[in-house]
């Protein structure tokens, strides 16, 4: 693991280069290296490096670096808290990575953006692309890459309350993060975020001693490998831990290591962690010193927008409570009144009900019971909302965790039948009638020693099997890929088994980039077969075509037409048993239960669409045409 000494020296020998080099493009990689290794432990520097880079641009016209540049953006924004900046950032660049990026690259790049989501609280939008990477990591697996992404599954499940799944997905990613030969900086901050999140995890369930432990942990790595970004929070969170359990000396110390951290701004944490010195100060018997913090405390959270109305009630019973230990009855009611007013403008019953508490005490020192007996029935009265107020959140909050583990089940078992339908599909595939016919008429140029026709059409077919158990392990394949197979299939019925009889014609929209569109595998071959065995097996000038035109946006319409007998009459000779009936059910049936499973799954158009022709004049069968609507999927090569 590098260490932060050994990061400072590495930063000195690019800062060095940096100032020796006047070549542009050589600045703006020198200038993304320094930004690598400043993100997240020197903000100052980051934005200095990057506008830097921005500088450069004009005299270097280069997307792949205009895109690093992008993305060290919107990593910096997130890191001051600007994540609506950071997403509007990563929403810029999606297109531009996922065009220039290698595949791990964009794995990444998925990784940074869902963070944003995460901080956004768009958990829809996270579970979304959680399922993307997460598809794209089992095509193109890396240890890094996973260790990242089941952080990010942690604190999805972290942020619905299901601290179960929590702890499991952020210690599987800290043995993951743990398991890797070299650590970088990004590694550590990721192995940060599992301290945090587990430590966030044992605060809710009120295993104080637990989180004390791993806030420490968060620390000790933070502070040895320099990364400041989050570094306020991780002391507010240790000292709110020491302040649980009384150990105020220690809480006052990480507060004040809270408000001096340099390269954390936030003023939530600032605030958070003055407001709890000044009651540090006020149990140490330091009331003008609590006072101080109280102000700055205030002045923060009042800054914010919109006020934070609830810690500001807060900080105003503070005060009122340290007036009236120091006798100063009218300034100690003046803002108990203040504090009640905030409280119920935020319609906080729980702080309500703390307030009444604490009125309701004074009013006893000051030994006006009845005014005391007052507040203690209203004190009563609040907490009883708070209760009922916190039961109804659980409420919510169980209904949405239970939606969302019936929808990760839901979708998980769409995968399962999706894959069982794939591995039938693939059994499916091929109809045995046109194997066994390939390979006898294969056998018979061996056998007529025309070596070089057999080697061919012994090469055709040995590829087309290859292709078919390939595409068979691929959940998408490229329409270009899709295209191919159809070809070779194709060729190979109409030379062996037609003998020459067979035309074939393969078209594609001149709008499709068939080479990076993707689509499901092994969708369409089954029924150019079924339009093969049912529609021209009788035939002696049987002409298929197959069109793949765009449809919208998100889908493609397949066409597949023959001037085949026509159903009617395939159906009538079925049933005299001229040829077998199976095949049918079992190639296209499969693939219709594909595209109703791929429709369910995610949304999309997806449906088959049967129609016969007839000649216009005397109504006679002239073939077939089946119209499929293919959703249209990512793919990467």
């Amino acid at each position: 693991m590098q260490t932060y000494s050994e990061t400072t020296q590495y930063i000195e020998k690019l800062e060095t280069s940096l100032e020796t080099n006047l070549d542009p493009a050589e600045r703006i990689k020198l200038l993304s290296q320094l930004i690598n290794s400043c993100l997240y432990t020197e903000i100052v520097k980051t934005q200095y490096y990057l506008e830097e880079q921005k500088k450069l641009f004009v005299q270097v016209d280069n997307p792949v670096y205009y895109l690093q540049y992008l993305l060290h953006s919107a990593a910096l924004e997130n890191n001051l808290y600007n994540h609506n900046f950071a997403e509007a950032i990563y929403q810029r660049a999606l297109a531009l990575a996922e065009s220039q990026l290698e595949p791990v690259q964009i794995i990444e790049f998925y990784i940074d953006y869902i963070g944003t989501f995460l901080n956004q609280h768009n958990f829809a939008e996270a579970s979304s692309y959680i399922a993307k990477t997460r598809k794209l990591l089992e095509r193109y697996p890396s240890g890094r890459m996973e260790a990242h992404l089941l952080v990010r599954e942690g604190f999805l499940y972290l942020h619905r309350n299901n601290f179960a799944k929590a702890i499991e997905y952020l210690n599987r990613a800290e043995s993951e993060l743990l398991s890797l030969p070299q650590l970088t900086i990004k590694d550590k901050y990721f192995l940060s975020l599992v301290f945090s999140g587990l430590g966030t995890v044992y605060d809710k369930t009120s295993e104080n001693k637990k989180a004390t432990e791993v806030y420490g942990k968060v620390i000790a790595l933070c502070e040895e490998s320099g990364i400041t970004t989050r570094l306020a929070w991780h002391y507010l969170n240790l000292g709110n831990c020491y302040l649980n359990d009384t150990q105020i000396d220690k809480a006052a110390m990480y507060f004040r290591k809270a408000i001096t951290c340099k390269d954390d701004i936030s003023r939530q944490a600032r605030a958070a962690a003055s407001a709890n010195l000044g009651f540090c100060s006020s149990e140490l018997g330091r009331n003008e010193e609590a006072l101080s913090y109280f102000e700055k405390a205030e002045v923060l959270y009042s800054d914010f927008i919109p006020p934070d109305k609830g810690n500001i009630s807060v900080i105003m019973n503070g005060r009122a409570l340290i007036y009236a230990k120091l006798g100063d009855t009218h300034k100690a009611i003046a803002y108990f009144t203040q504090a009640t007013e905030y409280a119920k403008q935020d319609k906080n019953f729980k702080q309500l009900a703390q307030i009444c508490k604490d009125i309701s005490a004074f009013y006893k020192e000051q030994n006006d019971y009845k005014t005391a007996y007052e507040y203690l029935m209203l004190y009563d009265d609040f907490n009883k909302k708070a209760t009922e107020e916190l039961n109804s959140r659980l409420l919510i909050e169980n209904e949405v965790k239970y939606e969302a583990e019936k929808k990760e089940k839901e979708a998980e078992l769409l995968r399962l039948q999706a894959t069982e339908l794939q591995l039938k599909a693939l059994r499916a595939q091929m109809n045995p009638h046109f194997m066994y016919n390939a390979l006898n008429s294969i056998q018979h140029y061996i056998t007529s020693y025309e070596i070089s026709s057999a080697s061919t059409y012994l090469a055709k077919f040995a590829k087309l099997m290859r292709q078919s158990l390939d595409y068979s392990e691929m959940q998408v394949i490229s329409l270009e890929k899709e295209v191919e197979f159809l070809q070779d299939y194709l060729y190979i019925n109409k030379k062996l088994r037609f003998q020459d009889k067979l035309e074939y014609e393969i078209l594609v929209d001149a709008e499709i980039e068939d080479d990076v569109v993707g689509m499901p595998a092994m969708i369409v071959q089954p029924y150019v077969e079924n339009a093969i065995e049912h529609g021209l097996r009788l035939k002696n000038d049987g002409k298929v075509m197959v069109e793949f035109l765009q449809h919208d946006d998100d889908t493609i319409k397949c066409v597949i037409s023959d001037n085949g007998i026509g159903r009617r009459q395939a159906f009538e000779l079925r049933a005299k048993g001229a040829y077998g009936h199976k095949h049918k059910s079992r190639g296209t049936d499969i693939t219709e239960k594909r595209l109703s499973l791929l429709k369910s799954k995610d949304g999309a158009s997806g449906g088959v669409t049967i129609i016969d022709l007839h000649d216009p004049v005397t109504g006679e069968a002239v073939g077939t045409r089946v119209e499929i609507l293919i959703p249209i999927q990512d793919v990467m090569h």
